[in-house]
């Protein structure tokens, strides 16, 4: 999505649209990043903590980078209510990561 950003967009949208659309860029890159050690977590040990916190960093995903890119591709200023429900999924997210921490000892699927 940056590549394609940097290489594509520039230039063609708005300096506006172009800054949320690289914030959508980081916030994706960060979160897929935290998704690859979930996942690997997951591998090693399921836990009922780090699926729901997987499912929420995923929804935030969609919400807040989603809108944000969309936003971006479509000059529709409006989608930008959408992304704080992406940001409200993310924090969600996370603190289900900290449960699923303190939790791993005791924790069952």
């Amino acid at each position: 999505m940056g590549a394609f950003g940097a290489h594509s967009l520039k230039g063609v949208i708005e300096p506006e649209l172009m800054q949320a659309y690289q914030t959508g860029v980081l916030y994706h890159l960060v979160h897929a990043l935290a998704l690859l050690a979930m996942g690997a977590w997951l591998y090693v040990r399921p836990a009922s903590w780090i699926k729901r916190s997987t499912y929420m960093m995923v929804l935030g995903l969609l919400l807040f980078s989603g809108s944000l890119y969309t936003m971006a591709l479509t000059g529709e200023r409006a989608l930008g209510v959408i992304t704080p429900f992406g940001g409200v999924a993310w924090l969600i997210g996370w603190a289900f990561l900290i449960l699923a921490a303190f939790r791993l000892p005791a924790d069952e699927n």
